[in-house]
């Protein structure tokens, strides 16, 4: 699917080292400790550590409104790629990636996401959900997401 234009992406330097960016990236944990809309996972099928084809649940949040997920991780690339397509229920929903490319001392990371819900079910689940655009909205959450790791990378 990285062939395809994603729907929301953006980059940021960091003044850390690529595996340290890679390492809070691919812990789902810290991942959420970092991000704007996700807060927190389940590792499912006895799995302890983020591996191509490891389960998790993960559990979002916007406002008032919780749900969960399930991921399944696609790319564990150590210090380049990690990514994961999201489901739910039987519908799939989106791809999750994140790039690492050395830079100056440090790195580049750039996040990016491809919804992948059928369109009349966005658009059904942003009027219920409130979310004019979820692009953008998506987008939104990419930056806040990407400064929380660059904080965390660099500050440790």
């Amino acid at each position: 699917m990285t062939d395809v234009r994603p729907d929301a992406t953006a980059e940021t330097q960091i003044d850390a080292p690529a595996e340290r960016v890679y390492e809070i990236i691919s812990d789902p944990g810290v991942l959420a400790e970092c991000a704007a809309e996700y807060e927190g996972y389940r590792w499912l099928g006895g799995m302890t550590r983020s591996e191509v084809g490891a389960r998790f649940v993960g559990r979002n949040r916007k406002g008032w409104q919780r749900w969960m997920t399930v991921a399944r991780i696609t790319d564990a690339d150590r210090g380049k790629r990690f990514a994961f397509e999201v489901t739910a229920g039987p519908v799939k929903a989106a791809r999750w990636q994140y790039d690492i490319e050395p830079s100056g001392q440090g790195c580049k990371l750039v996040e990016s996401t491809w919804d992948r819900r059928p369109r009349w079910l966005g658009r059904v689940l942003d009027v219920i959900n409130g979310v004019e655009d979820r692009a953008a909205s998506n987008q939104s959450n990419i930056e806040a997401t990407l400064r929380g790791i660059k904080l965390r990378a660099e500050n440790g």
